[in-house]
């Protein structure tokens, strides 16, 4: 695996590429990471894209503006850069640009999904884990964001949600109700898992990355991953 950081034209936003070399052009996945854009956190990032690596997709994770230079529009306009650079060089990174999508984690959740509903989008399909869905937290968050759901139309991408009841941060009836609810309406092809245990902020919720997020694991919630991938063979076979 050759692993490579791109630097992008939105300030303090970067790409990085973890690029498996292969006989044939694989599915690709868009990580964006959460934490409340106050940081990259370590959780969403590598490690997730590694997992999802060895699962024979090409990974890559979007690094985009927080702390001092948060700002959503910003990390929007970097995600929609990471995509057109993706696309652009697909051939040289293995990778098949019909079969690209995108997963984000909370904030990035939110983010993922409002490019999963841009105009014009190249995610063929997108994953959601336990995102923020309404400016509910933007005080908290230091930004200013938007009401994602709203955005949702019959064009959206098919959609892979998952959170628990126990999420204090997004709570299930203000946020992934919110959404699933809109992707319904517009007869968007969705899959949800709203699990009864774990909680915010978990990643894959093992281990894996447990080990840096203070320990918290959930076995129980860690079966999203397996379920997105299972999803995800479904979708190829439609």
């Amino acid at each position: 695996m050759e692993i490579q950081n791109v630097s992008l034209m939105e300030p303090a936003s970067s790409l990085d590429i973890y690029h498996s070399k292969t006989t044939v052009p694989l599915p690709g996945i868009v990580i964006i990471p959460g934490g409340s854009y106050k940081q990259i956190v370590e959780r969403d990032t590598e490690r997730v894209a590694i997992t999802l690596a060895a699962q024979a997709f090409q990974t890559f994770v979007v690094r985009y503006p927080v702390l001092e230079q948060r700002s959503y529009s910003g990390a929007k306009r970097a995600i929609a850069q990471a995509f057109d650079y993706l696309t652009a060089h697909a051939a040289a990174l293995d990778l098949d640009p019909a079969r690209l999508g995108i997963l984000g984690f909370s904030a990035g959740g939110q983010l993922a999904a409002a490019y999963s509903n841009q105009l014009g989008t190249k995610a063929r399909f997108a994953g959601l884990g336990y995102p923020v869905i309404q400016p509910t937290i933007d005080q908290r968050m230091g930004v200013t964001t938007e009401n994602v759901a709203a955005l949702v139309t019959a064009q959206t991408p098919p959609t892979f949600v998952w959170g628990s009841v126990r999420d204090d941060v997004t709570p299930y009836q203000d946020h992934i109700a919110v959404y699933t609810a809109a992707l319904a309406r517009n007869r968007v092809p969705f899959e949800l898992h709203e699990f009864s245990t774990g909680g915010h902020g978990l990643g894959l919720a093992n281990y894996y990355t447990g080990i840096v997020n203070n320990q918290r694991t959930d076995e129980h919630m860690a079966r999203w991953l397996p379920l997105f991938l299972d999803w995800l063979k479904q979708l190829e076979s439609e």
